[in-house]
């Protein structure tokens, strides 16, 4: 049995609220989008809306990863009809119940740095891959995580839906092993509460409305400085 929950901030600096995200029928994602002027708004909604052609369905991998295409191509489509929205762009992070080789799986997808992580056996382990500069410095081995932390090039992000030629996404595919927790947060989260704290409120905290309530209200608490979304996805027995 799958319960869903979620939850989203404008934060304490930020205007508007340029996150989206979907629970629906075995797709949970959360998109950050970006561009201003209302543009990341229009971005993320985009995307969240063509993932949710994805619900209620039986899906392949190849699914998931025709769906973020997709969502490109229509953010792209919509900035031509509109010059003001012209270079908008969303992270894509998500999780997706899928059917492979007969039986089921989780497939996590990925673009920008936006996370999905896994919480299981009293430990929290991050699904994706920050898709950003700084990332690649610290996996090249030319920053340390301690020397990383503030970095001004923490959020520039190395690949986005509305983006030509398309960015390829990242998508891993494992089995279901219940009971497990599934986090999917948008970086407002991660840039305010460190793993330690968000794996103490994923063990406290049962219902997954309340967790993610709990931790976007957290992250609002000690900063802030950006959008905070968080849906929380429990596969029990």
């Amino acid at each position: 049995m799958i319960r869903a929950g979620a939850s989203t901030d404008v934060g304490a600096v930020r205007a508007g609220n340029e996150d989206s995200f979907l629970v629906d029928d075995g797709v949970y994602v959360v998109a950050d989008g970006m561009g201003g002027h209302a543009a990341g708004e229009v971005a993320s909604g985009v995307a969240v809306e063509v993932a949710g052609t994805l619900a209620g369905r039986t899906l392949k991998p190849g699914d998931v990863r025709a769906a973020v295409l997709e969502a490109n191509a229509a953010i792209l489509a919509a900035g031509k009809r509109e010059p003001g929205r012209r270079g908008m762009g969303t992270t894509f992070t998500g999780l997706c119940l899928v059917d492979f080789q007969g039986s089921p799986h989780w497939a996590v997808v990925n673009v920008g740095d936006s996370r999905v992580y896994r919480y299981a056996d009293n430990s929290l382990v991050q699904l994706t891959v920050d898709h950003t500069e700084l990332a690649e410095l610290i996996a090249n081995g030319d920053l340390t995580e301690d020397e990383a932390r503030g970095h001004p090039l923490g959020n520039v992000l190395t690949r986005a839906l509305g983006m030509s030629p398309p960015p390829e996404p990242d998508l891993d595919v494992f089995p279901v092993r219940a009971p497990e927790r599934f986090l999917i947060c948008s970086d407002g989260l991660t840039l305010e509460l460190p793993d330690e704290i968000i794996a103490d409120v994923l063990a406290d905290t049962e219902d997954p409305e309340d967790a993610a309530k709990r931790l976007v209200d957290m992250a609002v608490e000690v900063g802030g400085r950006d959008n905070v979304t968080a849906v929380v996805v429990d596969l029990t027995a």
